[in-house]
Order: C-alpha cells, then sequence, then structure tokens
C-alpha cells in the first residue's frame, strides 16, 4: 500500500470513528435489542405482571431471543401496580441508564398514561399489552396496543343483553378510567338500543368492597347486573353475588370478561356456571394455536393457566419481533412503529390485526358462558363479534 492510499483508509477510518459517536445505538447489529418491560410483579395486580411475564418467557422458548440478526435483552422492572410516578420513574431509568429502545407492559391505565409524555420525547415505541383506556394510544404517536380496550369488549355484552329480554341493569365498576369507560359504553349502547339502567355504581380501587354495591344491586331488582372490575377482582365480586342470593332472586350476571379472569376461574368454580361475559380471549378458545399455547403456558409455570393479560404480553411480543423483521434489525422508533400499522396475524386468540390509523388492536370478541369442564371453571365461547374496532366512548 502506499503512502497516498495508506493516508486515505486512515481517514475514512478517522471519519467512520467520528460518525459512530452520531449514529443511534440502534444501528448496531452487534448491540442487543432492549426492551423495558414495565409490570406490576407485586401488589394487588401481581397476577398481571406474572402472567405478562409468563407469557414473554414462553414466547422466547418458542421463538428464541434473536431476531433480525440482534439478541434480544428484557430488562423487567417491578412498578407495583399503584403509582404512576413510580412507572415514570422506572421508564426514565431504563432509558437513561439501561439505553434500552422499546418501552413494554404497563399492567394499568394510569401507569401508562403517566410514561407516554416519555415516549414521545424520546421516539421510544411503547408497545401497551394490558392497560385498557380508550384513550391510551391517543397520548403518543409511539404507543402501539396488543391488548384490548373496554368498550371494545364492553359494547358486544350490551348488544348480547338486548338480544336476550335483558331489559333493566345496574352496573357496578371500579372507580377508575376503564371502569368509566365500561360504564359508559355500556350504557350508550344498552339505552340506545332501548333498555334501562336503573343505577351505576361505582367502587373505590383503594379498598373495594362489593358488598353494599352487590346488595344495592339486588335491592333494586334488575333484569341483569353487569360488572368490570380489574383483573384480579373477580372473586370477591363473585363471592357476594352468590353469597347474597342474586342468582336465586333471579338476577343475572354479566360483564366483560375482566370478572371472570381465567387466572382466577379455578378458584371461583362452580360460582362461574351461567354468567355470561364478552372478551377477547379464553383458556379455553378452541384453535390449535391456543391449545398449544395452553400447554406451552402451564408447563413453564407449574400449572398457572394462561389469561388475557398473558396474550396481550405474548403478542406484544411478535409484534416487536415481525416489526424487527421489517426494519432488518434496525431500532429507529419511528421507523419500528411504522412497521407495526397494519400488521396482521393469526394469534392464540383468534385473527388481530394493528389499525394502521389508531395503532390499537383490532379482534374478535367473543361472548362467552361459564362451564364446568372435567370438574373444571372455562370461559366457553359460543358467539363472536369478528375484526371489532374500539369503539369508544
Amino acid at each position: 500500500m502506499n503512502i497516498n492510499n495508506k493516508r486515505r483508509t486512515l481517514l475514512t477510518g478517522g471519519a467512520a470513528a467520528f460518525a459512530v459517536g452520531m449514529i443511534p445505538k440502534a444501528s448496531f447489529a452487534a448491540d442487543p435489542v432492549k426492551i423495558g418491560l414495565i409490570l406490576p410483579m407485586s401488589g394487588p395486580f401481581a397476577s398481571t405482571g406474572k402472567q405478562i411475564d409468563t407469557a414473554v418467557k414462553v414466547f422466547l422458548q418458542k421463538y428464541g431471543d434473536t431476531v433480525a440478526g440482534r439478541k434480544i435483552e428484557i430488562i423487567l422492572k417491578d412498578d407495583g401496580g399503584l403509582q404512576p410516578e413510580i412507572t415514570k420513574q422506572l421508564a426514565q431509568e431504563l432509558i437513561v441508564k439501561e439505553n434500552i429502545d422499546i418501552l413494554a407492559g404497563f399492567g394499568l391505565t394510569p401507569l401508562a398514561l403517566s410514561t407516554a409524555p416519555l415516549a414521545t420525547q424520546t421516539k421510544k415505541p411503547m408497545i401497551v399489552m394490558a392497560a385498557g383506556t380508550s384513550i391510551i394510544v391517543q397520548r403518543s404517536p409511539f404507543i402501539v396496543r396488543t391488548s384490548f380496550t373496554l368498550p371494545q369488549n364492553t359494547a358486544p355484552m350490551a348488544d348480547w343483553a338486548l338480544k336476550n329480554k335483558i331489559k333493566t341493569v345496574v352496573t357496578l365498576v371500579s372507580d377508575y378510567s376503564p371502569g368509566l369507560d365500561s360504564e359508559k359504553t355500556f350504557n350508550k349502547r344498552f339505552t340506545e338500543g332501548g333498555g334501562k339502567i336503573l343505577d351505576n355504581l361505582r367502587a373505590s380501587m383503594r379498598s373495594p368492597d362489593f358488598a353494599p354495591f352487590v346488595q344495592k344491586a339486588k335491592d333494586l331488582k334488575p333484569d341483569a347486573l353487569f360488572v368490570f372490575v380489574p383483573s384480579g377482582e373477580g372473586v370477591a365480586v363473585m363471592k357476594q353475588y352468590e353469597e347474597r342470593g342474586l342468582a336465586k332472586a333471579g338476577i343475572r350476571l354479566i360483564g366483560t370478561g375482566d370478572v371472570l379472569d381465567d387466572d382466577l376461574m379455578p378458584s371461583i368454580g362452580k360460582a362461574a356456571v351461567g354468567v355470561i361475559t364478552s372478551h377477547h380471549y379464553s383458556a379455553a378458545h378452541p384453535s390449535p394455536e391456543n391449545k398449544a399455547y395452553v400447554a406451552a403456558f402451564e408447563k413453564i409455570s407449574n400449572g398457572m393457566r394462561p389469561n388475557f393479560h398473558s396474550v396481550g404480553g405474548y403478542d406484544g411480543m411478535y409484534l416487536i419481533y415481525e416489526a424487527l423483521k421489517k426494519t432488518k434489525g434496525d431500532t429507529d422508533g419511528e421507523k419500528l412503529v411504522e412497521a407495526m400499522k397494519g400488521m396482521k396475524w393469526m394469534s392464540v386468540r383468534g385473527p388481530v390485526s394493528i389499525d394502521p390509523a389508531t395503532r390499537d388492536i383490532i379482534q374478535n370478541v367473543y361472548i362467552r358462558r361459564g362451564e364446568m369442564v372435567n370438574g373444571a371453571a372455562y370461559n366457553i365461547e359460543f358467539d363472536k363479534v369478528e375484526n371489532f374496532k374500539d369503539p369508544g366512548t
């Protein structure tokens, strides 16, 4: 090599070295893709965190921890599920200290809303795997949801009630954004169809005591009690419904699938029989994809039954992997979100897609009946609304 060529090579290398400092870390194929997974692994909503964490492990076991030539690294953080400021702080630490590429998880709406501005400021994709308030995706152009919305799951229940001779209803919801979404959606659909709401009852999130609300509902003598409570609270509601004799009084229990969370069904048992709910997933969904998923999930978790939060986590990982394939491993936030828009796949819950306009999930919503199958309680699907978008509130 002559002197001029050698000088040119050194200059080229020097320019490249300088450019390294200017190029986002995401462009290096050798670096891992870091996913900051923020979940309630402790506290009253720990079941949500454990479900999603297990689903992520099932996904990695099936698809491996490498995609588009890059290693996937999961950094799990426990936010306790109750304080939005803690979730936001953890997200900040993941972005600044851990240099994560993607935020994911978010067990409840207030936690997701607290983090949305950070996703916008740092241009980090934020995959909402659990929280279900309709407005969440509107809070940042970098949010993509793989879970559900409460209006999406509630509207089909109101429609079903109207078709099945339920004319009067009392609603009982947890007093926070998803509960208010569910209440508003049910009221609107049910009354527009000719039904009558006798009362709207709201239970505190901090110390829920459902007994006085269930008793009041019984005293009002509706055809049905419509219930939304967050995952984990269904056992307490079902206990009060049974103890206070609403079924014997001819008052049906209907609601979104949260009240008959698959994870809780072994504890609820026979009390679930005959309860009608609308939801986007059941562990009893009869597809081959779901049967394989349930078997893998139960094996890795020592018998825990997967619930609807788990599929939000599982599909969130699938969405991330497929987007990385499209971008050839580039984790630029704008490119990843653009790759996710309009994506379609066969989930364990059925066919799903990401609405390219809203970045929210489109999916089937199933009408299910609580039944005993081989001595165990399950949500058995008997009707569905196909490819249902979030109707908003």
